[in-house]
């Protein structure tokens, strides 16, 4: 009876159908619409935790400059706000939006603040660092502007350290493969 209920679990909890990817998801924007990562099936996805008071916040200027550049050429980038180092979120999701929005002029996708990690994980960023889930191997995220870079096909294939700019000629050479 006991290996038939761990048959039973594993398959229910393995998917049958080989790696995940993104296009499972819903998430919630800065205005609290839901926003379905099925729409973004084709297009080339860089996810990034945010934060407003990081020494690391400029990076917003370099992730819109990103966007403007390649937003035509089937390439999103999509901001997740977290609160999870150091307090550097501490707004709202109204806060958050008005900060982007005056100080870097940001119009890529911003979704509504969430937890990148701990117990209180987004389900997202639970697929992000777990090899199990997304096929590609285990991360943590290190810090605030952490970017998971994401294929066409929804597949995780690269994470980059948050120190490293968006700008970076091996991003940019990714985007352009």
């Amino acid at each position: 009876m006991g290996n038939l209920f761990t048959l039973c679990l594993t398959l229910f909890t393995v998917p049958l159908w080989g790696q995940q990817d993104i296009y499972g998801f819903q998430v919630e924007t800065l205005q609290g619409e839901t926003f379905d990562l099925a729409s973004l099936k084709g297009k080339k996805v860089m996810i990034v935790n945010t934060a407003s008071k990081c020494g690391l916040t400029p990076q917003y200027e370099q992730l819109q400059e990103l966007h403007e550049r390649y937003k035509g050429d089937d390439f999103v980038i999509l901001g997740f706000p977290a609160n999870d180092f150091a307090g550097q979120e501490p707004g709202t999701n109204e806060e958050i939006e008005e900060f982007c929005s005056a100080n870097y002029g940001v119009d890529f996708p911003m979704m509504a603040k969430i937890s990148v990690k701990g117990t209180e994980m987004h389900p997202l960023y639970g697929f992000l660092t777990q090899k199990a889930k997304n096929g590609f191997r285990d991360s943590e995220v290190e810090w605030n502007f952490q970017k998971y870079l994401i294929d066409e096909n929804g597949h995780v294939v690269g994470v980059v350290p948050p120190k490293i700019l968006p700008t970076d000629p091996e991003i940019i050479a990714w985007i352009e493969q």
